[in-house]
């Protein structure tokens, strides 16, 4: 995993929960983690990780990432076994 991403996995699961996680560092983090993106209708995007499923929705008009997504994210994560201990 690249430092970037690295760096996106520990904000995710920091806290308190930050709300300034870009959304395209947050996608990135999942394909790396080996997640299979699809579009889906508007700014919907579904996700599969380890046979694990959710949607989320693409920020707009900003970039970044509220805390209420982040902790969708993070349970996500957390369900399709992924664990983060280093902080």
């Amino acid at each position: 995993m690249s430092s970037k991403n690295d760096n996106t996995i520990e904000n995710i699961f920091k806290k308190p929960t930050p709300s300034n996680i870009s959304w395209m560092d947050i996608e990135k983090l999942l394909i790396s983690l080996g997640a299979v993106i699809s579009e889906g209708a508007g700014s919907r995007v579904r996700v599969k990780l380890n046979n694990v499923r959710a949607v989320f929705h693409r920020p707009h008009p900003g970039k970044d990432t509220d805390k209420g997504a982040v902790n969708s994210v993070k349970r996500f994560l957390e369900n399709a076994g992924v664990r983060y201990d280093g902080i």
